[in-house]
């Protein structure tokens, strides 16, 4: 596999059981999932190496997600719930409670609106929106990158906390990320003891809400497209690929099978 600088060797991939990954433009491809990146999927399950799509995606996709497609469990909306199937039904697990983070994504979607009415005209709302349950997404295909921090530096300044991924500005209230609920996933759902958790554990991911995974899982890797956005991130992927977004994806998978077998 290519790699662009150091690539990883087998010792350090050999025992992970666990792939967290982003999904837009890191598991996609200009917005699609290529065959080969979905074979990956099927080809890594297969291998014993549990996926867990960790995304700002919202709630529907999720569902959709974790009953099509061959993972252990979803994380949504940064981090707001866990999605998962057991004994065949289909279970959210909210990161505090289900009907304060519905009430408080109502309250903020009031205020983004406004906001976006008002002095953020270029902006719109996501497509998705009305598919979300506790954050709100906000389209940023074409906008500078000035004009995105711009909006996300008011946004904060309200109270709200802000994630900037390829596709969108994702924003909610609460004290949550992409990190936090990977972790209590790690240690609740898959009693991953915490000295084992960085042999077992891998992530990919390609923007800059990714950052706090790179932080937290030490068999990180970005694909290529990630680089743009290198010096901004406070925590950086160990290994890049070769390749960007899903083609990457498949290099990953590949070096990961290759390490386990």
């Amino acid at each position: 596999m290519m790699f662009i600088g150091n690539s990883p060797s087998v010792s350090e991939l050999r025992d992970v059981r666990y792939l967290f990954t982003d999904i837009d433009d890191t598991l996609t491809t200009d917005g699609q999932l290529l065959p080969q990146t979905y074979q990956s999927l099927w080809d890594l399950s297969r291998a014993g190496i549990a996926i867990v799509p960790v995304t700002g995606g919202s709630a529907g996709w999720c569902e959709h997600i974790v009953r099509a497609w061959p993972v252990a469990a979803v994380i949504g909306e940064s981090g707001a719930f866990s999605v998962s199937r057991r004994n065949g039904e289909v279970l959210f697990d909210f990161w505090e409670n289900e009907a304060l983070q519905v009430e408080r994504q109502c309250r903020h979607l009031q205020a983004v609106r406004q906001l976006i009415d008002t002095k953020y005209r270029s902006f719109r709302i996501a497509h998705d929106q009305a598919f979300r349950l506790a954050d709100v997404a906000i389209d940023i295909g074409g906008r500078r990158g000035e004009e995105i921090d711009g909006l996300a530096a008011k946004l904060r300044t309200i109270g709200a906390t802000v994630a900037i991924s390829s596709i969108h500005i994702n924003t909610w209230v609460g004290d949550y990320d992409k990190r936090a609920m990977s972790e209590r996933l790690v240690s609740q759902m898959f009693k991953i003891d915490p000295q084992a958790t960085p042999l077992v554990t891998a992530f990919v991911g390609d923007s800059r809400n990714d950052a706090s995974m790179f932080g937290f899982i030490r068999n990180s890797f970005g694909v290529r497209n990630i680089e743009p956005v290198l010096a901004q991130l406070p925590h950086k992927p160990r290994w890049i690929s070769g390749q960007p977004a899903g083609l990457g994806f498949v290099e990953v998978a590949k070096t990961l099978l290759d390490a386990k077998a």
